[in-house]
């Protein structure tokens, strides 16, 4: 009998077989990646260009419109979480990406009507108006909605889109190719949308650019839908989130009980009917003990533990399900350093598009590049520093280290760092283009701080990613990947208040920025950074790693 091993593409095949019929694999992948590519071009398009719209069309103030377009970029990023635990834990991806898909299309139908319809917006304002008359309640309750659905509508998409991609395969090779593949498509689809729909927008008309998303986002509603009969769709298991609540509900109720009492009085569950001593191995650690209550067995309950069953899921948890609500906690004094990381990324994006629009923005006789498409230059500094970093960087840096990679946290460091420079160089760009009141200045200075800040992301944002997936237990893989968007929305909320505080408070920030000293903004964001910074090496070393053999 021939004991050669199998190839591997036939054990993949039949792991396929068994996992999904004929369902699934790359076949698949036409319709997802279409999908992605119609939903996110207009969806970033939109979200790219809504200060200029807010500004050029409702006749919103400019610290007001960079404020509002902040809390549409923070809820793009915030409510696809309930997104993805709605799909993990009840009703799938599939659904919830067809139900947010479609509450796009409604969403672009209402952006395009506020665009096309006199009615649905105030009177035009020439540069020769004293005052402009600002939107009414009726036609601004219109815009909002149109705004609301957009986040809503994200919600369903922008997550679990990747997650069904991923769920098409049954080999980790395929799966790693996949998501190669969905960042390549991702990236393409926010540059197009920050390129080709804002110059629409700004050189042939909202009503057009807006049409144009609606076209696009029904493109890939529709391809969602051909791709139906060949998608793999999982069924969904229990949420993990409830066992992190029974965690603490049970250590809650147990909160009178002394958790380091004498040898032999405690025990601890560790499932299936088996009991540990506070001293034997499996245990739980002695890190936030409070929570080892939801685990432990008094005397009074040893007589009614034969299984877990038997005691109260809401009364008595495993050890290992008290460890991983210990992993999710534990991450938290770290990932907090990153909400003010994002305020001032949150800041930046806003008030570039203010300067952009402040200073010279012609390529050429007849060229002007719009100023919401400025922020693209983060986005390709990001694709290089990337490549850059996987192809060149890292792999010397093991070479150096004897094959030690940089560890997530080291990566994040970095971008701390590369992120306090974006801010120094934004304020130096500032400072000079006010020094030249009446000489427009070259919107290409704004590449430089853009630029830096592009790079730190490329450090920042996957190491963060990485951290939590690393760290987290595999039951909460969803909630690893949701972390670090989590900072991103939590941040770009921070960041609107953050500008109102300094509306109020200085003159720094007035309606017309050649008029205010919007270089002191920079600067202070720069010295909240380095405190940040400081903050997160504290973090640093004060943490524990709860899987260091991933790294």
């Amino acid at each position: 009998m021939d004991s050669s091993p199998r190839p591997q593409y036939l054990e993949d095949q039949e792991a396929q077989t068994k996992a999904g019929g004929k369902r699934g694999g790359w076949i698949t992948l036409p319709f997802i990646v279409a999908t992605m590519l119609g939903l996110g071009l207009a969806v970033n398009g939109t979200t790219s260009n809504m200060l200029v719209y807010l500004l050029k069309e409702y006749h919103v103030d400019g610290v007001k419109a960079a404020q509002i377009a902040n809390v549409v970029r923070g809820s793009l990023n915030l409510v696809p979480i309930a997104g993805a635990v709605l799909s993990d834990s009840y009703l799938g991806c599939f659904p919830v990406i067809l139900a947010g898909a479609a509450i796009n299309v409604l969403a672009f139908v209402l952006f395009t009507l506020t665009a096309a319809l006199p009615s649905l917006r105030p009177p035009h304002c020439t540069l020769s108006s004293v005052e402009c008359q600002q939107g009414s309640p009726g036609q601004l309750f219109v815009l909002y909605a149109a705004i609301c659905l957009l986040a809503i509508g994200a919600g369903g998409t922008r997550f679990n889109i990747a997650t069904m991609g991923a769920d098409q395969f049954s080999s980790t090779r395929d799966k790693d190719s996949f998501f190669n593949w969905y960042l390549v498509f991702l990236y393409a689809s926010f540059m197009l949308g920050d390129t080709a729909i804002v110059y629409i927008q700004d050189s042939v008309s909202w009503a057009v650019g807006f049409g144009v998303c609606l076209a696009t986002t029904a493109f890939g509603t529709i391809m969602l839908l051909l791709g139906v009969c060949y998608y793999r769709m999982p069924a969904t298991k229990a949420s993990p989130y409830t066992e992190l609540a029974r965690v603490i509900v049970a250590a809650v109720r147990k909160g009178s009980i002394k958790v380091g009492g004498a040898q032999g009085s405690v025990q601890y569950n560790v499932g299936a009917g088996a009991v540990v001593d506070p001293s034997g191995d499996g245990a739980p650690s002695k890190s936030l003990r409070f929570l080892n209550r939801a685990a432990m067995i008094t005397t009074s309950h040893k007589s009614s533990v034969s299984g877990d069953a038997s005691a109260g899921a809401w009364r008595l948890c495993t050890v290992q399900q008290v460890e991983d609500l210990k992993a999710v906690v534990s991450v938290f004094p770290l990932w907090s350093s990153g909400i003010l990381l994002f305020m001032s990324i949150g800041v930046m994006i806003g008030m570039i598009v203010l300067q952009a629009l402040a200073m010279d923005r012609s390529v050429g006789p007849h060229f002007s590049i719009p100023a919401g498409s400025v922020g693209v230059s983060c986005r390709v500094s990001f694709i290089l520093a990337t490549l850059v970093l996987d192809r060149v960087i890292f792999p010397l840096w093991r070479k150096i280290t004897g094959g030690t990679p940089p560890t997530p946290l080291q990566r994040v460091g970095i971008g701390h760092v590369l992120n306090v420079g974006a801010l120094v160089a934004a304020a130096l760009v500032e400072r000079r283009r006010l020094a030249q009141p009446g000489v427009p200045m070259s919107v290409m200075w704004l590449l430089f701080p853009m630029g830096i800040a592009g790079v730190g992301e490329a450090l920042h944002f996957p190491g963060n990613m990485a951290f939590y997936y690393q760290e987290f237990p595999k039951t909460l893989r969803s909630l690893a990947t949701a972390m670090a968007p989590m900072l991103v929305a939590l941040g770009f909320f921070s960041s609107t208040m953050f500008m109102d505080v300094v509306t109020r408070v200085t003159v720094w920030l007035p309606e017309n920025i050649d008029h205010g000293r919007l270089d002191n903004v920079y600067w202070t964001l720069a010295a909240v950074g380095t405190f940040n910074f400081a903050y997160f090496l504290a973090c640093d070393r004060r943490y524990k790693y709860h899987n260091r053999a991933a790294m």
